[in-house]
């Protein structure tokens, strides 16, 4: 059997299914729980550079190499992170998280006109600012999945906001880096998140003594870390990577200031790092190369890398290698679905089995 998103290869079926958006994409993200009308559902966003950007839900349905648009609505300016509720529990309502200007919530539902079409509607837009006359744009968000009702932004006026999602509210909002804040990351459980900014510093803080924080990794030259993401099999883990930087460093809570290893491997920048959800020593890496690089930890200070156990090992043999057709912007593994990864590049977006 035949479609033109399959392809044989050394006697395992590789599967690759590839939808093309109408503008170029950059948030992406796959939905948490299982959609009974679809085998996948994703999120993604448009990068255009005006005030009028789009997000699209996009279907896939089971059996068929289609993948298509169920809904598209308007969103101001570009997203910088898209998310799907983590609530499974059944009867929860299907709420979509976007961040740019503002953090925004969306609630979706079947539309009974139309087979397999979805209607959005715009469900809160929470502002914490005092002044209406200016808001600070919020680079990306966490929704912890311990606790479906809390969302934390950054942003670039160097701030942190915890939300309450029922309630609409911002539960504390702290100073959390010198200069603009790049992204933040919940580890495992309700109270732990940290983030990572401009001036180049992983700062890790609990919810329950948010008057200190502990910073537990500096970049060499306080280069701008762009990225972080938690490790949620195992959160003594996580990955960043500096601005403009072909490298992904991991780091290892436990031994604060050194890392724990470095992922070589791209000869263009990371763009976008994303953990296994299903095993504690995988995470993949895509960049400006068009490459995305599956890695595994578990062999670590083993043949395939240099160094000690002491740390910083330097890792440069990943175990897969994809190449895309262009650069890629964006990565996601699924969760749900923990042998599919998802893609970015130009304006289309790929899924693939791994």
């Amino acid at each position: 059997h035949q479609n033109n998103s399959s392809t044989q290869e050394s006697g395992q079926r590789k599967e690759i299914y590839t939808y093309e958006a109408p503008w170029t994409v950059f948030a992406m993200a796959w939905s948490h729980r299982p959609d009974p009308s679809s085998q996948f559902r994703l999120a993604l966003g448009s990068y255009v550079e005006q005030y009028s950007n789009s997000v699209q839900i996009v279907k896939k349905l089971e059996g068929s190499a289609e993948m298509f648009s169920s809904c598209q609505f308007d969103h101001p300016y570009p997203c910088t992170k898209i998310l799907w509720t983590p609530d499974r529990t059944a009867g929860a309502r299907d709420i979509l998280a976007t961040t740019g200007d503002y953090l925004r919530l969306w609630s979706l539902s079947d539309d009974p006109s139309t087979e397999n079409g979805v209607i959005s509607k715009k469900e809160a837009l929470l502002n914490n600012s005092k002044n209406s006359e200016y808001c600070a744009p919020l680079t990306s968000f966490d929704w912890n999945e311990s606790d479906p009702n809390i969302v934390g932004t950054s942003s670039i006026d160097t701030t942190c906001t915890i939300w309450d999602v029922n309630t609409q509210q911002a539960r504390t909002q702290l100073i959390a880096h010198d200069k603009e804040v790049f992204d933040l990351a919940f580890a495992r459980g309700p109270h732990v998140f940290a983030s990572v900014g401009a001036d180049g510093s992983v700062r890790m803080f609990d919810l329950r003594s948010l008057e200190h924080s502990t910073i537990i990794y500096e970049s060499p030259n306080l280069d701008p870390l762009l990225r972080l993401v938690w490790n949620k099999s195992d959160p003594n883990y996580l990955a960043t990577f500096t601005l403009d930087s072909c490298q992904t460093t991991i780091l290892d809570i436990r031994i604060p200031s050194i890392p724990f290893a470095t992922l070589g491997g791209h000869s263009g920048c990371v763009n976008a790092i994303s953990w296994a959800p299903h095993s504690s020593s995988h995470i993949c890496s895509a960049g400006d190369d068009s490459q995305a690089l599956i890695w595994d930890l578990g062999p670590m200070g083993s043949g395939n890398s240099k160094g000690n156990k002491g740390g910083n090992t330097l890792v440069e043999d990943p175990i897969l290698a994809y190449n895309a057709q262009g650069e890629i912007n964006n990565l996601q593994w699924c969760t749900s679905y923990p042998d599919w990864v998802g893609i970015c590049f130009g304006s289309k977006l790929q899924i693939l089995r791994v």
